[in-house]
């Protein structure tokens, strides 16, 4: 129930809509209380109980003024005009405070709608602007089914479970409260019997709650691991049906579909369960009241009045829907438990990658790169992937990095950007370290074109332009013409307005790789970082794209990294890595001059 009254938390923006429907359902229990509590006088009357009063004197604001006034008004009305006009006077009372009641509960709706809403789409953006800063190592962990299954069903379980118990929040507690002051008021010995009664069902329900929660917990960690089935399988299409692995897929996701369908029949079963066993139990109490109040009207004693006994059963009647429907919110809130969970570890996820609070603001980029004996292991191994890693790269330099896979290439040149924090050592830019930068500031300094070209689905144009604001079309054509995409583009039926549909998916792998190289020109940053930018072109685009990027690269610091050794020889230096290390490092000509493994790799790949 911790985790629920975080989530409640947000609701504290909207607490003027929560006080006025709290206001307005405080007068739907009023009136409710009030069209009950006529039965009592009437029927005393009606059936001669309780004698005709008489002037009851000075009118106040009291509960027994108020009272007397009222039997006054009875009593004038049955001398007046007989039982029967009295009965009819009751009867539009009544019916005008059920109008009141229902008005009240129509406003308190009205006002607690927005604030449900406006809840669910905070945890929405609350959620995504958190996946948008958790760092890399976070994403590498977690299955990117099960983080869209958090966003979603999740917020959609939060949604069902728990937002649209609000109003049975908001609104039961004060008819609970109103309803029992009535009772205590008619009939305290009574009342206190019925709360004896209530904790053993109370402890009922909440044994079976507790289940409940931890089924439905269980039930979404399953819809996210389908969800996960589901990308991949979407993403993997064309080798799953290369390799004719439709029924292998199909297996493992009809095995995890059924796990899932059955864990949430278990669920539903017990949530369903919430209705008629509080009906039951409140059957049975009524039955136990009915036996003691009657011993109360009709022993030797005495104790109580037939008409009030009949009042009170009737308050008490009315106190069993709210009561009921108090019991199905808790289940519900329990249900949702499990997604609350789900969505927290998210919302909670530290941040290890921390900007500090008077982190050092830069504009641009004056002298150098160091790598001062840095180490690097993911989180949860012991696994070196870089190990005393020391480089300085001056402004201006090109610097390739070339070896085996696995060798850690890629990770030295995320650790630039911060997509990773260094396990041991340090990284400066102009004797600034990393950690003392502005993180925006740091990555406005660098262009990023990645191995595997990440597009959006979207506009040609808005690809390029992604990032980037006010740039105009002229700036988006020359950044293509540099990149070797502009002839390919006004060939495609919309030109650069063209929607390239998922990731891409309506380019070539080589188109797709230009227009990635577009949008990394189009930033002009005075800092390159190309992870195997040229491996998706033909022959002939690579050479036009290597033109290009070697005229880019002019006055420009680039960290290239590359399997094709032929793409990096114009390098000011070149460092081999393999197996975290830096193990040779020089220029192509020194290399090969050294006989070492640059030479085996440049060999290997002029033999192929």
């Amino acid at each position: 129930m911790r985790n629920y009254l975080k989530i409640l938390k947000y609701l504290i923006p909207y607490k003027k809509y929560l006080f006025i429907n709290l206001f307005f359902n405080l007068l739907a229990a009023l009136f409710s209380v009030f069209s009950l509590t006529l039965i009592i006088p009437f029927l005393g009357l009606l059936f001669g109980t309780t004698p005709l009063t008489g002037d009851p004197g000075f009118f106040s604001f009291t509960a027994s003024s108020i009272k007397d006034n009222f039997y006054y008004l009875l009593s004038s009305i049955i001398t007046e005009n007989g039982k029967i006009n009295a009965l009819m006077f009751i009867c539009i009372i009544v019916t005008v405070m059920v109008l009141f009641r229902n008005t009240a509960r129509y406003f308190a709706m009205y006002f607690i709608a927005p604030v449900r809403n406006a809840v669910v789409r905070d945890i929405r953006r609350d959620i995504y602007a958190k996946v948008l800063v958790l760092p890399l190592s976070f994403h590498s962990d977690q299955r990117r089914g099960d983080i869209i299954a958090r966003m979603t069903t999740d917020v959609q379980e939060v949604e069902w479970s728990i937002m649209s118990s609000l109003e049975t929040i908001f609104r039961d507690p004060v008819m609970l409260i109103a309803l029992l002051w009535a009772m205590f008021a008619i009939s305290p010995q009574l009342t206190l019997f019925v709360f004896i009664l209530v904790p053993p069902a109370g402890y009922i329900i909440g044994r079976i709650g507790k289940s409940l929660r931890r089924s439905s917990e269980l039930g979404q960690s399953k819809m996210g691991h389908l969800m996960s089935v589901v990308e991949e399988t979407l993403t993997g299409m064309k080798i799953i049906k290369a390799f004719r692995a439709e029924g292998t897929v199909t297996g493992k996701f009809d095995v995890i579909n059924e796990s899932h369908k059955r864990l949430m029949t278990r669920v539903q079963r017990k949530r369903d369960l919430a209705s008629p066993l509080s009906e039951f139990l409140a059957t049975f109490v009524i039955v136990v009241v009915m036996w003691f109040g009657g011993q109360l009207v009709l022993g030797e004693k005495k104790s109580l009045g037939a008409e009030v006994f009949i009042g009170y059963i009737a308050i008490f009647s009315q106190l069993l829907p709210p009561a009921k429907s108090f019991t199905t919110t808790y289940y519900n809130i329990l249900k949702g438990a499990g997604s609350i969970d789900r969505i927290l570890q998210i919302i909670k996820a530290p941040l290890t990658i921390i900007q500090k609070p008077h982190a050092v603001r830069i504009t641009g980029f004056n002298s150098g790169i160091e790598y001062r004996d840095v180490s690097f292991s993911y989180t949860g191994t012991d696994d070196a992937v870089l190990s005393g890693i020391a480089l300085k790269i001056e402004k201006g330099k090109t610097i390739a990095l070339v070896g085996p896979s696995g060798g850690g290439k890629t990770t030295l040149a995320d650790l630039l950007p911060r997509f990773y924090d260094p396990s041991a050592g340090e990284i400066a830019i102009d004797n600034i370290p990393l950690p003392e930068m502005n993180i925006s500031d740091l990555r406005n300094l660098m262009g990023i074109v990645t191995q595997e070209s990440i597009l959006f689905n979207d506009s040609v144009f808005n690809n390029i332009a992604f990032g980037v604001e006010g740039c105009s079309e002229e700036d988006v054509i020359m950044a293509a013409r540099i990149a070797n995409a502009h002839g390919f583009i006004m060939e495609l039926e919309n030109g650069y307005q063209t929607n390239i549909g998922d990731s891409g998916s309506k380019l070539s792998g080589g188109q797709r790789q230009r227009i990635s190289i577009a949008r990394a020109v189009l930033k002009n940053p005075p800092i390159l970082i190309l992870d195997e930018a040229t491996s998706s072109l033909d022959s002939e685009s690579e050479r036009l794209v290597q033109e290009a990027l070697s005229n880019l690269l002019k006055n420009r610091t680039s960290l290239i990294i590359a399997h094709r050794l032929s793409t990096i020889q114009h390098a000011d230096e070149i460092l081999v890595l393999n197996e975290g290390k830096i193990i040779e490092r020089g220029t192509h000509s020194g290399l090969l001059a050294t006989g070492g493994f640059y030479k085996k790799m440049y060999e290997l790949q002029a033999f192929n």
